[in-house]
């Protein structure tokens, strides 16, 4: 049993990307794609493709973005976590690497990123950053 599957989706990415991969596997749920659309909106990944396999588990194929043979993705860290939630709101939320980076957050309009909840008035829960 996995404690946190978004921390393990985020480890499998990051260790992709230190072995150069063009995709990464990860088990599949609603929550974990609505963030890897967060990434892919925000240009951290190509895309994602669902599969199952010969057990009938879905999952999905992520594709990794590089640019110039180096990771688009920086740095990934997982902010709140299944033992401590860290909210913020619309007045509160702080750029992350002075704009050059993103925050996911899950907000009432789902999941959406620092960027886009901006735009559309709303505080949540960070769940990560990327830089």
């Amino acid at each position: 049993m996995m404690t946190d599957p978004v921390a393990d989706m985020l480890a499998r990415i990051r260790n992709a990307h230190m072995r150069e991969k063009k995709t990464v596997e990860v088990p599949s749920s609603k929550f974990k794609a609505a963030i890897l659309s967060a990434l892919e909106r925000e240009g951290y990944i190509r895309g994602y493709d669902i599969q199952d396999d010969a057990s009938h588990q879905k999952k999905f194929i992520v594709q990794l973005k590089y640019f110039n043979g180096r990771p688009v993705i920086r740095d990934l860290k997982r902010i709140s976590k299944p033992s401590v939630q860290i909210y913020t709101s619309l007045s509160e939320m702080k750029p992350v690497a002075n704009g050059l980076g993103s925050a996911i957050l899950s907000t009432s309009l789902g999941v959406l990123s620092d960027r886009e909840a901006r735009d559309r008035k709303v505080g949540g829960k960070i769940l990560l950053t990327v830089k």
